[in-house]
């Protein structure tokens, strides 16, 4: 067996192990179902799957046909979740998501109220199609939904059913008449997903799959209740210190006008991500952990969940433009200079030096 990468399980020990059991085996059988619709994909299906059991939303960007909304209209059967889809269009209002105040007349005594009208984001799953087709003003009404689990209409609040998850599409060809979402608002995403092409053998399957006549059907794995009991018990996983610091090295790095950061920072990043970053990485790494059967965390599972934490929070500037470099390219460079074994940081608990590499390209 190897060695742990963290400290002890706190409390019970076979509570949490029998906690982690049950996730790692309705990872199991999520993926198993979701693979009798979705050919392929396994990397977006885990990475949807972790930021759901961590509490987190996702924004998912691909072009047309990968079946995206199909992944998510599913992962909702397979889950047992209510699931909504709202078109974003650029004459949506913040209404038409949130719902209305209406006037109704009671019959017997003729007295008029006021009655509220849900919006289609009082669901479990929401499903926000080309978000940045619609004005910012539109998008600003999502942003409470996600943050705060509630809609205020006509200066009441009303909470949105438990569990709640928001899953965003993008298209990244097509820019013209979009609005672009602000930082700001990007940030409350904890995952960005990218969705790749297919490979050629699965594209085959897909094909042969979708033009006959036979609809596979999806069992239900997990209820609602379960699922929130997951998402509470990913929090409950205990880290080491060192894991905390491996984390936050990868954000902090990122920022040039804060201490020593290596060339290629200083040369392609404008801006770099903020302290969320490194509580989504612990999030993320916790929820990874718990998929893969195992009750503590590692820094592995750190790495893993750095491309989708990172990519949305690291703004490059007219160099990495000019030269072709994603913040992709960014993050990979970081996880191969920060070492997990200089993550335990000094005796002063401040973050160990990084060394510059010659190099001010990425890999």
């Amino acid at each position: 067996m190897a060695p742990r990468d963290s400290q002890s399980v706190a409390g019970d020990p076979k509570a949490d192990l029998a906690a982690v059991e049950r996730l790692a085996d309705g990872y199991r059988k999520v993926t198993a179902e979701l693979s009798r619709v979705i050919v392929g994909q396994s990397s977006v299906i885990e990475e949807l799957l972790i930021s759901l059991f961590a509490g987190g939303h996702c924004l998912l960007v691909g072009v047309p046909g990968l079946a995206k909304t199909l992944m998510i209209q599913t992962l909702a059967q397979v889950l047992d979740l209510s699931f909504s889809r709202v078109q974003f269009t650029p004459d949506l209002m913040p209404a038409d998501i949130t719902g209305t105040e209406v006037i109704q007349e009671d019959k017997l005594t003729g007295t008029r109220e006021f009655k509220f009208l849900p919006g289609p984001v009082f669901a479990n799953l929401i499903l926000a199609d080309e978000i940045n087709r619609t004005p910012p003003k539109t998008q600003a009404a999502l942003l409470e939904a996600m943050q705060e689990h509630q809609v205020t209409v006509g200066g009441k609040r009303h909470l949105l059913p438990e569990p709640f998850f928001v899953l965003a599409t993008q298209n990244p060809i097509e820019q013209e008449g979009t609005y672009p979402l602000p930082e700001a608002q990007l940030d409350r995403f904890m995952f960005n997903v990218m969705v790749d092409y297919p490979e050629e053998e699965e594209e085959f399957q897909i094909i042969r799959q979708t033009t006959s006549d036979k609809r596979p059907e999806v069992a239900k794995v997990l209820s609602r209740e379960e699922v929130q009991l997951l998402q509470q018990t990913v929090r409950q996983v205990p880290v080491a210190d060192h894991v905390i610091r491996y984390a936050m090295q990868f954000t902090r790095l990122t920022r040039k006008e804060k201490g020593q950061v290596p060339d290629f920072i200083q040369k392609y990043v404008s801006w770099g991500a903020g302290p969320r970053a490194s509580q989504y990485l612990i999030l993320g790494a916790k929820a990874r952990a718990m998929l893969h059967g195992r009750e503590y965390v590692s820094t592995d599972d750190v790495r893993a969940v750095a491309l989708p934490v990172l990519r949305h929070r690291i703004i490059t500037n007219f160099n990495a433009e000019a030269e072709g470099v994603r913040p992709d390219d960014v993050i990979r460079r970081l996880a191969e200079i920060i070492s997990s074994n200089s993550a335990h940081g000094n005796s002063r608990g401040k973050l160990p030096e990084v060394f510059q590499s010659t190099d001010s390209g990425p890999a």
